[in-house]
């Protein structure tokens, strides 16, 4: 069954007087229980179609559907982690969490429970009076995680949420991530993810869309059928990381 569908999605700017085509009809389903990665040059618009399935911005022409109905304003049932952390310096970890639930009129009791919740569940438990500023980059996305998931979406949005990381702490957070979305107490059913990395993606995903160079347009949807947990010297890793590599070259 398809959670998200989008059906000959465009995406065009206007500047200065001349029309910039960003997406060009681009047309793929979500199925639910599914790990979805987007791929494909820099600058052909991953990050743009992540914002029109959130709700965040508006497709020029075609349309996209979550749970059948059109995607019209900010989706309730669709959180976003950002590449930036995109954390209130002002705030704790704590509070940061909290604030997805805050703007929804979540009482403050309700809030302080679901927060102190998905902090334990990404491991900052310990942490919640901390500041941003005391944090390391990990614990930061921990934190913009933890906030993501505060809101119980059936849909997570991911925009290269572990590029800004070192590499050690990139592959924790991506077992880490695989592990949560796979506990059947939590409330996402799909993943939806923005990523530059081939390998990353053959590594998370259940199917990959590739890009083109902007105008971006599918070229290719690959599916990934190797066995969780996955190894990347296996051969057949290699394989469809080569695979897919060669689709966006």
């Amino acid at each position: 069954m398809a959670l998200l569908e989008l059906h000959d999605v465009c995406k065009v700017y206007s500047e200065e007087g001349r029309s910039i085509t960003v997406l060009d009809r681009v047309s793929f389903d979500v199925e639910t229980e599914r790990f979805v990665c987007l791929v494909g040059p820099s600058g052909c618009g991953k990050s743009t179609l992540l914002r029109m399935i959130a709700g965040l911005d508006q497709p020029t022409s075609g349309q996209i559907l979550y749970d059948g109905r059109p995607v019209v304003g900010v989706n309730p049932h669709i959180a976003v982690v950002f590449q930036s952390f995109a954390l209130f310096p002002w705030l704790t970890v704590s509070q940061n969490v909290e604030l997805g639930l805050e703007s929804r009129g979540v009482d403050p009791k309700t809030r302080k429970g679901l927060a102190d919740k998905y902090i334990d569940q990404v491991g900052l438990d310990g942490f919640e009076e901390a500041y941003p500023r005391e944090l390391s980059g990990g614990m930061k996305q921990r934190v913009g995680i933890a906030r993501a998931l505060a809101v119980e979406p059936r849909l997570l949005c991911m925009d290269e949420p572990f590029s800004a990381l070192d590499a050690l702490t990139a592959q924790n957070l991506r077992e880490e991530v695989l592990s949560l979305w796979e506990d059947q107490n939590l409330k996402v059913s799909s993943i939806v993810m923005v990523t530059h990395g081939i390998e990353e993606a053959v590594f998370m995903a259940d199917r990959i869309v590739a890009f083109s160079a902007r105008p971006g347009r599918v070229i290719s949807i690959v599916p990934v059928d190797l066995p969780r947990p996955r190894n990347r010297k296996d051969e057949a890793f290699l394989r469809l990381t080569d695979q897919v590599y060669s689709l966006i070259v």
